[in-house]
């Protein structure tokens, strides 16, 4: 950002490159992706010619090296368009920036190419069916085999399973607790890879779910992802840009909400009058927009703060997410409202939005998690 508050030039030109592919290649398409559960493939290898498959990997290794305030942008013009298939592109970038930041030259070189260009794509595994928001009590086992560990257990709600190539999964190779957890890349057809069935879900139609299912799955020493022990330390950092894209899709869904309610107050008529020049509108389309550029603004300062990787970058990500998805949702919801009993039809986007952006203060640790981080952390100045 330059001046107080102004986006840069090239800031500005970014976005613009976001929202004019979301409005050619997403927007059109997302209802028919959401009603008919329809996994946009093409149009999300798509977006890597754009460079949107590695954001912020660095040049060196073939990304496009940009900062989480940019990532963020893109993120949220995308999902203008479609919530789940911006937030299936941003798990993938965080996969692969997890492998550029913290892995070996030889992980490197083995999985990169393949991820820039995503000729293959990736998934984050971190989640077990007993391990949710207490991330650090996973049970999928890891143990040291020669030049192999042998991999046992099960990850749950897994983004792109069963249709991604690579798996960054975080396994327990030591003691109880964060310090006994590492990270790992590991492929579809490893031997011992399977996926439980796709998952019905109340959104992100457009994208698949399933567990990843590991069964004495032998994977390369090499394939560590920074040292043995280290996995829980980078699944939070990972986790501090993931919020922030998270946060931006509701922001990009509640845009379009915003801007799909004003469109159709303006033209809806009740009482003699179009629904717009009541007051009652009027305020609540002042409350939507205020609390859209409040959640946008904390957010963009949290990016930036994650890039310059700030002292506090961990807690303004969470109270960016924490906002930003509270906020989305609510938006959302009152959209759905001034269109009345047509907010709920299909053919209208608003219940598509409305349910897509529920999940996100869930995932990536949800609210009350972030609640947390955000108070223990102030305890601790």
């Amino acid at each position: 950002m330059t001046g107080q508050f102004s986006l840069t030039e090239d800031q500005l030109a970014i976005q613009e490159m976001a929202q004019r592919f979301t409005a050619d290649n997403i927007t059109p398409h997302a209802g028919e992706w959401d009603e008919k559960h329809i996994f946009p493939i093409d149009t999300i290898k798509q977006s890597a010619e754009l460079g949107f498959g590695a954001i912020y990997v660095s040049e060196e290794s073939g990304g496009i090296g940009l900062g989480r305030l940019e990532a963020a942008l893109i993120m949220e013009a995308m999902a203008y368009g479609c919530p789940s298939t911006s937030a299936f592109i941003s798990i993938h970038n965080m996969a692969a920036w997890m492998i550029d930041r913290f892995g070996s030259q030889v992980v490197k070189d083995k999985y990169l190419p393949d991820l820039v260009g995503m000729d293959k794509i990736a998934s984050y595994c971190l989640t077990e069916p007993s391990s949710g928001s207490d991330a650090a009590a996973l049970k999928t086992t890891a143990k040291r085999d020669g030049d192999h560990y042998v991999l046992n257990g099960t990850k749950q709600f897994i983004s792109g399973a069963g249709s991604n190539e690579i798996y960054v999964a975080m396994v327990r190779t030591g003691e109880d607790g964060p310090k006994g957890i590492t990270c790992m890349v590991i492929e579809k057809d490893f031997e011992g890879v399977s996926f439980g069935a796709n998952e019905k879900k109340l959104g992100w139609h457009s994208q698949p779910t399933a567990q990843l299912i590991l069964e004495d799955v032998r994977v390369p020493v090499e394939n560590v992802v920074g040292g043995e022990g280290e996995g829980f330390r980078i699944a939070m950092m990972g986790l501090d840009g993931g919020r922030l894209n998270i946060g931006a899709c509701s922001l990009g869904g509640a845009q379009r909400c915003l801007d799909e309610a004003i469109r159709y107050t303006k033209e809806r008529s009740q009482f003699g009058k179009a629904v717009a020049e009541f007051q009652n509108t009027q305020f609540t389309l002042a409350d939507m927009a205020t609390d859209l550029e409040a959640a946008r603004a904390l957010l963009y300062l949290a990016a930036v703060k994650v890039t310059e990787n700030a002292p506090d970058k961990t807690r303004f990500s969470a109270m960016a997410k924490r906002l930003a998805t509270d906020n989305g949702s609510s938006i959302v919801d009152r959209a759905l409202q001034l269109h009345g009993g047509y907010g709920y039809l299909q053919d209208y986007p608003i219940e598509r939005f409305w349910r897509d952006l529920r999940v996100h203060s869930i995932l990536e640790g949800t609210n009350q998690i972030m609640r947390m981080v955000v108070g223990r952390d102030l305890l601790r100045q």
